[in-house]
């Protein structure tokens, strides 16, 4: 095999193609507009990161001062001292976990029937979960507010929970439902033929072969329980406020308050934002391994 190739002379300079110096161009382009979009989408964390570190005094003169002080951790300690943050975000990872391990035990079996047997029924049910999820949060949570309130469950962690399981339920089954989808339907036979029955073969294997995806869902569910703002506004008032509900307490009052508002959103933000990267991992494992290599 004869290499089709050109040298060029010794000594010359041999310049790039014009169609690789567009996409050296769009490349850089391309760069400098995604860190231009960080930038934007970081700058409120990090102004309040700033804040919080600042004494009151600095925090809140006008105009802004960025240097010349002695950055301290007071809004954070009188977070912890002077409030029940403690306990609201008890109530908070209480309510999160809860109401993912719920949905996760209800949505893996549902989504599994979805995706093995579809037909007219599932289509209508995987509509109406559609329709549910793209309801006004309103329409919703108000006849959650007096259901808890008929069954003297209201200000309740339970009752927070149950509300989110079925908020947060249609888009779980959805997700899970795709990667049940994914798993080529022969497993299932071949499985029955050994003598599995139908919950067993979801039992032994598909939830083996779904974990990445169980995972992924399971996160994401965990990420809408832990930041729901809405449904605990409402159905909460003092035994189990959560940390989004505490910190629009905090709006408006002193300028103390303020800079503990800051510091919670801050305690609020950091766990979520952990929690992303490994759940942009998983996820990506979840569609790779959601469909089985032959």
């Amino acid at each position: 095999m004869i290499a089709d190739t050109i040298k060029a002379p010794a000594g010359s300079v041999i310049k790039p193609a014009p169609r690789a110096r567009r996409r050296s161009a769009a490349s850089r382009i391309s760069a400098v507009l995604l860190i231009l979009t960080a930038v934007v989408m970081l700058a409120p964390f990090i102004w309040t990161a700033l804040s919080v570190t600042k004494p009151t005094d600095v925090a809140f003169a006008n105009p802004p001062i960025l240097t010349g002080y002695t950055p301290t951790l007071k809004a954070f300690q009188d977070l912890w001292e002077t409030t029940y943050f403690a306990q609201y975000l008890i109530n908070t990872l209480v309510v999160a976990v809860l109401s993912t391990i719920v949905a996760l035990v209800l949505g893996i079996p549902a989504a599994y029937a979805l995706s093995r047997f579809p037909g007219y029924v599932s289509a209508i049910l995987l509509l109406l979960a559609l329709v549910f999820r793209s309801l006004p949060r309103f329409s919703v949570v108000l006849p959650m507010y007096e259901i808890s309130k008929s069954l003297g469950i209201y200000d309740t962690t339970f009752a927070l929970a149950a509300a989110l399981v079925a908020i947060n339920q249609p888009f779980s089954i959805w997700l899970l439902r795709n990667f049940f989808a994914e798993i080529p339907k022969e497993l299932d036979e071949a499985a029955m033929i050994d003598g599995c029955t139908r919950w067993g073969t979801l039992r032994r294997v598909m939830i083996p072969l779904m974990r990445p995806g169980i995972f992924t869902a399971g996160i994401f569910v965990f990420l809408f329980a832990f930041q729901e703002y809405l449904t605990a506004l409402v159905l909460t008032d003092t035994s189990s406020k959560t940390v989004p509900v505490f910190i629009t307490t905090q709006l408006g009052q002193t300028l103390p308050m303020l800079q503990q508002a800051g510091a919670a959103a801050m305690l609020l933000t950091l766990p979520v934002i952990a929690i992303s990267f490994v759940a942009q991992k998983y996820l990506v494992a979840g569609l790779s391994d959601g469909s089985v290599k032959g």
